[in-house]
């Protein structure tokens, strides 16, 4: 009788323990893919934005001291490229490769947009040509750009590798030809110090041509995507 008790005790106990490791948010410890491929893309993209984010508004403090059309259309494409963050945050949190594809389109037009008002900018400034000031200042808001869209290159690439994300690729790549175009800040206030002070728009006119080079690479990564 007792042999009979233990083995049905043992039989309940096996029971028992197999079916709790099948209740709900167990499944032997394993979640599903899609779920962890989301919290990585946010965690990607929440970290670059605030690194773009805190980019954007030291250099927006320097433009108000220096006046400079460079750092204009620098820091107009970093704001453009910081924003590019949310539809990209709403595509993972909704776990919908149609929607990572659409965000990848608005980041295609956001640099797009910034562009053309860089381009503005800069035809503005060659027609009506402002002083600059501050110009130590200058140099090294374009350093702060380069740093901060270097580090937020290589956290969405990195992820957008890993995840096989276009859209967070084509955005990885944005940012790191961003932190070139910053280098262009610096340049531009090393020349104006040197007494070029036409340099400065010309400069805007540069950074307006790779931006739309920028595009067209987007562009073409998100439709092989």
């Amino acid at each position: 009788m007792k042999r009979t008790d233990t083995h049905e005790q043992r039989a309940f106990d096996h029971d028992h323990g197999h079916n709790h490791s099948h209740g709900p948010g167990h499944s032997h410890g394993l979640v599903d893919p899609t779920i962890k491929r989301s919290q990585a893309g946010l965690r990607a993209v929440g970290i670059s934005l605030g690194i773009l984010g805190a980019t954007a508004l030291a250099q927006g403090a320097i433009f108000a001291f220096s006046n400079s059309v460079a750092l204009f259309a620098d820091l107009i494409h970093n704001i453009g490229d910081a924003l590019t963050a949310v539809p990209l945050g709403i595509a993972f949190l909704l776990r919908s490769t149609r929607a990572e594809r659409i965000a990848g389109l608005f980041v295609v037009l956001a640099i797009l947009v910034s562009a053309l008002v860089a381009l503005y900018q800069s035809i503005v400034r060659l027609i009506d040509p402002e002083p600059l000031t501050h110009l130590w200042v200058l140099a090294a808001a374009g350093a702060i750009g380069f740093i901060g869209n270097e580090i937020a290159a290589y956290i969405r690439l990195r992820a957008g590798r890993r995840l096989k994300s276009s859209a967070l690729v084509a955005d990885g790549y944005h940012a790191r030809t961003d932190g070139l175009v910053s280098l262009g800040v610096v340049l531009s206030a090393v020349v104006v110090a040197l007494g070029g002070e036409i340099a400065d728009p010309l400069i805007g006119l540069a950074i307006t041509l790779v931006i739309l080079r920028i595009t067209w690479h987007s562009w073409l990564t998100i439709r092989a995507g």
